[in-house]
């Protein structure tokens, strides 16, 4: 990639960052695509970054925005925390690349993982329409599942026009427009979850909270709590390939569970062959599933355009395909148009 595409790569998460609602990160990210300059270890490896740098791709600006805000929540520059709490954001976040060089560049080295919890919104919502049509416990299967925080549909309430439903501790509040799933209570029986580099709740704490942007306080209580919630129900984090592991879930039925195979805007992520072979996987294992064992696809992820995140379910037997709505690609809004 050309010195030229990285730099619009960082105008590029500008602009998503302020449709996003982060102020900061728009000032920051905008301000790093003008004032990044060769003659640094870090600059030179972001500048000559080998592959796709922008959001479709490796999202190198996240990268390097979580290692610098994962120098503010660990204590380690304190005056790069003054500036994004009120300074200038761009010229301290330009100093700190010298000052720390090793931590920066490991932070460049692993793509990122942002485990955001109020993706979960549209995960319940969907839980209602599912258990509305099988009446069966869901058995959880996540692709992409960083630190399993949206693994825990039943530990959220959603607040809907006029109700909240569900009795966990972790509140979700999206815009709602449109009409309400079916009021249809789900259980979870079983959670588990792959990603090429799981992260433990407990131990890679720092790593989940620096991926979020810093003012957006909000989120950070949001995922706190979750984390505590992770930490406590311990669900279960596989390290693998996609598609090794969800060839490997299909295999067995589960009679007397719904098998929910999920992903939020990770599968942009996947190979092409990762992608065909979870999509075999699954016709294969929906053509075998029974209403005693069936099966079912959510999917949360960017289709091109620029209002979000298409939902989509298939459900087996038969195949049925629901366009259940759109929603923010952090979930702040739903637009449901869900069929019961």
């Amino acid at each position: 990639m050309t010195e030229a595409g990285v730099r619009a790569a960082f105008r590029s998460q500008a602009r998503a960052c302020g449709r996003l609602g982060s102020p900061l990160m728009e000032r920051l990210m905008a301000g790093l695509a003008e004032g990044l300059m060769p003659g640094s270890a870090v600059a030179d490896r972001i500048l000559g970054w080998q592959g796709e740098p922008g959001p479709a791709g490796d999202a190198v600006p996240l990268r390097l925005a979580g290692g610098l805000h994962a120098l503010i929540l660990d204590g380690a520059d304190a005056g790069l925390a003054a500036a994004y709490a009120g300074g200038d954001p761009v010229a301290a976040a330009l100093a700190a690349l010298g000052r720390h060089e090793a931590h920066l560049l490991r932070w460049l080295d692993q793509p990122p993982q942002t485990n955001e919890v109020r993706r979960s919104a549209p995960l319940c919502a969907a839980g209602h329409v599912i258990a509305a049509r099988f009446g069966l416990p869901l058995a959880l299967s996540e692709l992409g599942c960083s630190g399993g925080l949206n693994l825990m549909w039943d530990r959220c309430r959603l607040s809907l026009p006029g109700e909240v439903r569900g009795e966990g501790l972790i509140l979700l509040m999206p815009e709602w427009e449109g009409a309400l799933p079916p009021p249809a209570p789900f259980a979870i029986a079983e959670r588990r979850g792959v990603d090429i580099n799981p992260l433990d709740p407990a131990r890679d704490r720092l790593r989940l909270l620096a991926y979020l942007w810093p003012d957006q306080p909000d989120r950070l209580l949001r995922t706190e709590a979750a984390l505590a919630e992770a930490v406590r129900l311990r669900p279960v984090l596989e390290r693998g390939d996609a598609a090794d592991w969800l060839e490997r879930r299909l295999e067995v039925p589960m009679p007397g569970r719904v098998h929910v195979v999920f992903h939020t805007v990770a599968w942009q992520y996947f190979p092409p062959g990762t992608q065909a072979r979870c999509d075999a996987a699954l016709k294969a294992a929906g053509a075998r599933a029974t209403e005693a064992a069936p099966l079912a696809h959510l999917a949360m992820e960017a289709d091109g355009r620029p209002d979000g995140a298409a939902l989509t379910l298939r459900l087996w037997p038969g195949g049925e395909r629901r366009a259940l709505g759109r929603a923010c690609f952090h979930g702040r809004w739903l637009r449901w148009g869900a069929v019961a």
